[in-house]
């Protein structure tokens, strides 16, 4: 089992930025297409973006298009999910997972989840 920690999380006013952080076993952020996750309260789990291990290709749900940005730093081995312009809905647990099969859809990641970090927007 490849276990994975989120960070970052925290509490902010609408229209505020956090950037979350994801750590993982030495090589598996590098050699894997990674994604970040989110459980909304009353809702499934939902992806949020995917990247592909050279991080020049990625995808987004279309409520976060142009305010949330993936990206991974390979020489550090690091997953990081840049929150931008953050909207009351955006509350959630995020996690980071490896994607198993290149879609955003939450059961396309692999089965093993972290603990998440709690993200919450205030109005």
């Amino acid at each position: 089992q490849v276990q994975l920690v989120e960070s970052g999380g925290g509490s902010v006013q609408a229209g505020g930025s956090l950037r979350l952080s994801c750590a993982a076993a030495r090589g598996v952020i590098k050699l894997n297409a990674m994604g970040w996750y989110r459980q909304t309260p009353g809702k499934q789990r939902e992806g949020v973006a995917i990247i592909t291990p050279s991080g020049l290709t990625t995808q987004y749900a279309n409520s976060v298009k142009g305010r949330f940005t993936i990206s991974n730093d390979n020489a550090t081995d690091s997953l990081y999910l840049q929150m931008n312009n953050l909207e009351p809905d955006d509350t959630g647990i995020y996690y980071c997972n490896k994607v198993r099969i290149w879609a955003l859809d939450a059961k396309y990641a692999y089965s093993t989840w972290g603990q998440g970090t709690q993200v919450t927007v205030v109005s």
